[in-house]
C-alpha cells in the first residue's frame, strides 16, 4: 500500500497523539495505595499497655547490634558448624529456589507492561495450471513462489493499571521471598546452636554418670569389705550396690539422648546422621553465655524480625492485588501494529516486494459477567484483611516471644545460683559422711543419702546450665538475631547445559514406558 505524501505527517501526528495520550493515562491505577500499618506498641520491654504507636517505617533504625550472637558463646566447634549449616542446609537452599521463583515471577509480571514484537515468515510454492482464452491463446499462470516476512506488534496501555498492581504484588513477593529466607537463616542457627548445647549437656551428664556410678562402686566394695569383718550389715552391701546399678542405668539413656542430637545436628548441616560423630565425641564444656542480650525497645521487632517483616511484606503484596482485581473491571485499550512484505523471490523482499501494514487501537470493555469481577474484589479484600491479621498477630507473637525469652533466662539464672550452692552443700555432705562411715562414725544410711542427693544436685545444675544457653539462643531468635552476611541466592542447584535444541530418544524424554508389564505399549512405541 501507498501512502500519500501529503498525509503521513497527519497520520505520524495522529500515531504521536495516541502515544501521547497511552503515555499520560499511563500513570493511572485504581484500588488502594499500600501504606505501613500503624501498631499500638509497648515503650518498653515489660510495660503493661501500649503507649507508643508505630509503623515498620517509623520504627528505631538502630535495633540491637545481633549479628553473629553465637559466637559470644566462645565455641569454635559451634562457629564451624552455624557456618556449614548455612552453606548446606536443605531448608535453607530451598528457600533460596523460591527466591528465584519469585524473582522470575517478578520479571514476568514486569515484562507484562512493555509492547510484545514477534517476526513471522512463510513460504509457499501454487500452481493454478493453465487457462485458454477465446481466440485460442493459452495463458500458463505457475507454478510460482510466494515468500512472505512480517512483524506484529502489541502495546497494552493498562489505562487503569491492572498490570502496574500485578507487578507490585511480584514485587512485594520477591520482598517476601527473601524475608522467608531470612526468617529460615535464623530458625535454622537456632536450632543448630540448641541441638549444640544439648548434645554437650548430654554428654557432661553422661560423664557425672559415670564418675559417680565409679564411686558408688567404690562405697560398695568399702561396705562388702566391713561386712567381712562384721562392721556392716548384708542390707548396706545391697543398698550400695543397688544404687551404683542405677546410677549406671541413666548412662544409656544420656547416650541414646546425646546421639540422637548429634543425628539431627548433622541432618540440619544438610549431612548424613552420623557424619559429626567425630566432631562431637571431642568432649567440650557446656557454652555459657557472658554479657547480658541488649534488647532495644519492642518497636524493633518490627525491623529485626524477619517473621514479622514477612508478614508485612504479604500485607503490601495483598492490597496491591486489589487493584489488580479492581482494574479488572475496567475496559482495557491496547495498541496492535502488523507490517508484512511478499515477494516471489527471497532477494526481492528488501526491494521489488508489495508491502502492507495496519495500525490501530483495540478496546475491550466487560459488560455482563455476573458480578464475577465483583466478587474477585471482595475476595482480594478478604485476603488483605486476612493477611493484615496475620502481619499484627506476627508482632504480638515477637513481643511475647521476647517477654518470654527474656523471663525464662532471667530466672533461669536465678535458679542456677540455687542450685550451685544446693550442689556444693551436698558434695560436701557426701564427702564428709564418705569419711565418717569409713572410720565407724556415721551409719551406712547417711553415705547413701549424701551420695544420692550429691549426685541428683549435680545433674541438676548441668541440666540448668543447659537451659540457661538454650535460653540465650531463644532471646537472639526472639529479638531477630540471625544471619547478618550474604547469601548467593543467585546461582542455582541444578546447573542445565543441554538447553538447545537437538535430538534425543525416547528414553531420554520419558515418553517411553518403563514398566515390564506394558510388554505391549512399549512394542507399540517401537513401532
Amino acid at each position: 500500500m501507498t501512502i500519500p505524501t501529503a498525509s503521513r505527517p497527519f497520520q505520524a501526528s495522529r500515531l504521536a497523539g495516541a502515544l501521547l495520550v497511552a503515555g499520560l493515562l499511563g500513570g493511572c491505577a485504581v484500588g488502594p495505595d499500600y501504606s505501613a500499618p500503624s501498631l499500638q506498641l509497648p515503650a518498653k520491654w515489660g510495660a503493661a499497655k501500649p503507649a507508643v504507636s508505630v509503623t515498620g517505617d517509623e520504627a528505631d533504625n538502630k535495633p540491637p547490634q545481633l549479628g553473629r550472637w553465637w559466637e559470644k558463646l566462645g565455641d569454635k566447634t559451634l562457629n564451624g558448624l552455624v557456618d556449614q549449616a548455612v552453606a548446606g542446609n536443605l531448608d535453607v537452599a530451598t528457600a533460596k529456589a523460591r527466591v528465584r521463583q519469585a524473582r522470575a515471577t517478578r520479571q514476568q509480571a514486569m515484562a507484562a507492561l512493555a509492547p510484545t514484537l514477534t517476526g513471522s515468515g512463510s513460504y509457499s510454492r501454487a500452481d493454478n495450471g493453465s487457462t485458454v482464452s477465446d481466440t485460442g491463446d493459452v495463458t500458463v499462470s505457475g507454478p510460482f513462489d510466494t515468500f512472505n516476512l512480517g512483524a506484529n506488534a502489541s502495546w497494552e496501555l493498562d489505562l487503569f493499571g491492572e498490570n502496574r498492581r500485578a507487578a507490585e504484588a511480584a514485587t512485594y513477593g520477591l520482598d517476601a521471598s527473601e524475608e522467608t529466607l531470612r526468617n529460615t537463616l535464623l530458625t535454622l542457627i537456632g536450632d543448630v546452636a540448641t541441638y549444640y548445647v544439648e548434645a554437650r549437656g548430654y554428654q557432661a551428664r553422661a560423664e557425672l554418670a559415670r564418675r559417680t556410678a565409679a564411686s558408688q562402686r567404690e562405697t560398695a566394695a568399702l561396705t562388702r569389705t566391713k561386712l567381712q569383718v562384721g562392721s556392716a550389715s548384708a542390707v548396706d552391701v545391697a543398698n550400695a550396690e543397688g544404687q551404683a546399678a542405677s546410677t549406671e542405668a541413666n548412662i544409656p539413656e544420656l547416650e541414646s539422648s546425646y546421639q540422637q542430637t548429634v543425628h539431627q545436628l548433622a541432618i540440619l548441616l544438610g549431612q548424613p546422621p552420623s557424619a559429626l560423630n567425630d566432631v562431637m565425641k571431642r568432649s567440650a564444656p557446656i557454652p555459657t553465655p557472658g554479657n547480658a542480650v541488649p534488647r532495644g525497645v519492642p518497636a524493633n521487632v518490627l525491623l529485626s524480625r524477619p517473621d514479622v517483616r514477612l508478614a508485612e511484606r504479604q500485607y503490601a503484596q495483598y492490597t496491591a492485588k486489589i487493584g489488580q482485581a479492581e482494574a479488572a473491571r475496567y475496559p482495557d485499550v491496547s495498541l496492535t501494529g502488523e507490517v508484512s512484505t511478499s515477494a516471489a523471490k527471497v532477494g526481492d523482499l528488501a526491494k521489488s516486494s508489495s508491502i502492507s501494514w495496519s495500525f490501530g487501537p483495540s478496546v475491550s470493555i466487560p459488560i455482563f459477567n455476573a458480578g464475577q469481577l465483583k466478587a474477585a474484589v471482595d475476595y482480594a479484600q478478604a485476603q488483605r484483611d486476612e493477611y493484615f491479621l496475620t502481619y499484627r498477630a506476627a508482632v504480638l507473637t515477637a513481643l511475647q516471644d521476647v517477654e518470654n525469652a527474656s523471663v525464662s533466662l532471667q530466672q533461669e539464672r536465678v535458679k542456677y545460683r540455687s542450685l550451685d550452692s544446693s550442689a556444693k552443700s551436698y558434695r560436701e555432705a557426701a564427702s564428709l559422711s564418705r569419711t565418717l562411715y569409713q572410720s565407724g562414725s556415721s551409719s551406712f544410711l547417711d553415705v547413701l543419702t549424701a551420695e544420692r542427693s550429691s549426685y541428683s544436685a549435680d545433674d541438676t545444675l548441668l541440666q540448668s546450665r543447659v537451659a540457661i544457653a538454650t535460653d540465650y539462643v531463644s532471646l537472639n531468635k526472639a529479638l531477630g538475631g540471625g544471619w547478618p552476611g550474604t547469601v548467593d541466592d543467585r546461582t542455582p542447584v541444578i546447573v542445565d547445559k543441554d538447553m538447545a535444541p537437538r535430538l534425543v530418544s525416547l528414553d531420554k524424554t520419558g515418553l517411553k514406558p518403563r514398566d515390564p508389564e506394558n510388554q505391549g505399549v512399549d512394542q507399540a512405541f517401537a513401532h
